[in-house]
């Protein structure tokens, strides 16, 4: 004898349960199917797009300014160095190995 058995939603998950109603027991789990685009609608998708397309342009902005600072770096480096080579003058080439025997 087959007992009654209720359908139940989960409000939480949707999912749908099957329970006996004599026992209280689950007799059967069917989970809810997921939706479309993770549920979202034109709009937002649309919102979403151009936040990240603004997150791109200021990181962007960022290494572009980051480049210009390297290279302002990289000239101040580079004209310490000449002025050091310049000071110390130049002591013509460097020995050879096989001179030194």
């Amino acid at each position: 004898m087959a007992g009654r058995r209720l359908l139940l939603r989960c409000p939480d998950c949707d999912a749908e349960l099957t329970v006996d109603a004599d026992t209280g027991d689950i007799v059967a789990h069917r989970r809810a199917k997921a939706p479309v685009a993770g549920g979202r609608d034109f709009d937002s998708l649309m919102k979403g797009l151009d936040e990240g397309k603004a997150r791109a342009e200021a990181r962007f902005e960022q290494e572009k300014a980051a480049m210009k600072d390297r290279q302002r770096l990289l000239d101040e480096k580079f004209a310490e160095a000449m002025r050091r080579a310049e000071e110390e003058g130049d002591e013509g080439p460097p020995p050879r190995p096989f001179d030194l025997d």
